[in-house]
């Protein structure tokens, strides 16, 4: 037990150190990215800053797996040079106890960064989205999904648009059973329509079996409603600006994802991307676990048997490549071309496999 709480709080001491330097490597060079994005649209040095602050947890989250596969090639590497793994053989204790300590340390800063991190994340991310979009003079979202379906908001000159449906096509640009509620620059309500099918096109809204209700110029909209079997109406929207309402799927917190996906769901919409996110966190610390195993297996030999370089090396390469392999494996989750599941869970427990076969290998023969 002293063994592994020794390993551990060396392993831990490292990845913080690690992520420091990270940290400060990748500050200054957001924050020169946010003043060429934004610095055209008035945004100060402070400004830039505070975006590069608000977006710097979740590029370290981003990046976890190299931190901890690089903190642990520093541990290992360290053991080795001062001997402590030659003494930790002669003591009878195996390699892979060795390395057990390490890679539980890894699974518990995994599951506390579900629990603890990854709230932070979303807080940040979606504020940083938020202070983004307004210097680069976009509208906020114009979409939201909910119990009661899908909402969109859309405006001009003349007032605002609010539009409801009970669900919608993957695009968001056909909706069914939709109710467009038009009101003035002071918010008096102009003219209600409700059309069982409503399709964006270029510049407008086609609108097929409408009722319309004119709610300002008469006494008794009722009385005065007309049925039209199609009707167009102008729109300011369009699908590129449907589909980044639903933001990155990072800004939502881990725990209120399921419930995002179940509404994106009913609504019609696709919720791959989000589905695929849920699970890809939930596997992180596998993967973090995994990055471990990775970086032990090719630096736990004494530094006096050579080769320490060309290993160190060896364990980055694969390192990397699995890292690569996880995010080449979430864009065929999100585009539907494998399993959510499979495509998330598969290249830590792959990574995990490889890596004690490894061990194994060199610690027994």
């Amino acid at each position: 037990m002293t063994l592994s709480l020794y390993l551990a709080r060396r392993f831990a001491f490292l990845t913080a150190l690690v992520t420091l330097v990270f940290t400060g490597l990748m500050l200054p060079i957001d924050l020169a990215e946010q003043l060429r994005r934004f610095g055209d649209d008035g945004a100060t040095l402070g400004d830039a800053a505070r975006l590069a602050a608000l977006n710097l947890p979740g590029a370290l989250n981003q990046i976890l797996p190299l931190i901890v596969i690089l903190a642990t090639l520093a541990l290992f590497l360290s053991l080795a040079r001062s001997s402590e793994l030659v003494v930790v053989r002669a003591a009878g204790q195996s390699g892979l106890r060795a390395v057990s300590a390490p890679a539980a340390a890894a699974l518990v800063l995994g599951i506390a960064g579900l629990a603890v991190v990854n709230p932070i994340v979303a807080a940040t991310q979606a504020t940083y989205e938020r202070e983004a979009a307004r210097f680069a003079n976009d509208s906020t979202s114009v979409l939201s999904v909910d119990d009661e379906g899908v909402w969109l908001r859309q405006g001009d000159d003349d007032g605002q648009t609010v539009i409801q449906a009970l669900r919608s096509s993957l695009a968001g640009t056909v909706l069914f059973d939709a109710t467009f509620t038009s009101f003035a620059q002071d918010g008096t309500p102009v003219e209600r329509i409700d059309a069982s099918r409503a399709e964006l096109r270029d510049g407008d809204w086609s609108l097929r079996s409408a009722k319309r209700w004119p709610l300002a110029a008469s006494e008794n909209p009722e009385r005065d409603a007309e049925t039209v079997p199609l009707l167009t109406i102008p729109s300011t929207l369009t699908e590129d600006q449907i589909r980044d309402s639903f933001g990155v799927p990072s800004a939502i917190p881990i725990f209120e994802l399921p419930r995002f996906v179940a509404r994106l769901e009913a609504a019609g919409f696709s919720a791959l991307a989000h589905r695929m996110w849920l699970q890809m966190e939930l596997a992180s610390p596998l993967m973090l676990a995994a990055m471990v195993l990775i970086g032990a297996a090719f630096t736990m030999g004494h530094v006096r048997a050579g080769g320490t370089g060309p290993l160190v090396l060896l364990a980055l390469v694969l390192g990397f490549g699995m890292f690569f392999l996880r995010d080449f494996a979430q864009v065929l989750g999100e585009s539907g071309q494998i399993p959510v599941a499979l495509a998330a869970w598969t290249p830590p427990l792959a990574a995990i496999l490889l890596a004690l076969g490894i061990i194994l290998r060199l610690e027994d023969g």
